[in-house]
């Protein structure tokens, strides 16, 4: 029996181990949204591709790996990441296709005559992971995190504050028993 308490008590650490570690990248990632609402370490940024785009590159729910340049290293033919602000003062990501640059104004302007400047400029996708921004967007949400992150971790916090508790109350009498039975 003590053996199945030991298999037990690895996989249950385990299965901790993988879910805290999984709750600290979720966080983390939260905490690095930029004003856009888009995670961004320095240079690069993390995009989930809500909506299809006319690239075959970037197909609905992909996460992109988004990286930033100065825009005088930008050149013709790029494709390019962008926020655009809509009429509500909402933000959308655009994919456009460079036409000009423009090293003087600090800006671009794509193929359909758009012109954006370098602060709302995201960058160009290194790595497209298809499918996983789905279940990203889901995480991310403020729905999806209350119950996939802060629900379960009050259940475990409160459940080791009751494991805390019995240990104090009840844990030196269980020590006095075993002690009496080995004497």
């Amino acid at each position: 029996m003590k053996v199945l308490k030991m298999i037990k008590k690895v996989i249950v650490s385990i299965v901790l181990i993988v879910y805290f570690a999984f709750t600290i990248t979720m966080t983390v990632l939260l905490l690095n949204y930029n004003k856009f609402g888009v995670t961004q370490f320095d240079d690069k940024s993390i995009l989930i591709i809500k909506k299809g785009f006319t690239s075959d590159t970037y197909k609905k729910n992909s996460l992109a790996i988004v990286e930033s340049k100065e825009v005088k290293d930008y050149k013709e033919g790029d494709e390019v990441f962008v926020y655009h602000l809509d009429g509500h003062g909402g933000v959308n990501i655009q994919l456009g296709v460079v036409g000009q640059v423009h090293v003087e104004d600090n800006a671009i302007t794509f193929q359909n005559g758009d012109t954006f400047s370098s602060e709302f400029i995201i960058g160009t996708g290194t790595k497209v992971y298809d499918n996983i921004g789905l279940y990203l967007s889901v995480v991310e949400s403020k729905w999806g995190f209350l119950f996939i992150i802060l629900i379960p971790n009050f259940f475990l916090f409160v459940y080791q504050l009751y494991s805390l508790i019995v240990e104090i109350k009840y844990g030196e009498d269980e020590e006095k028993e075993v002690k009496e039975e080995n004497s």
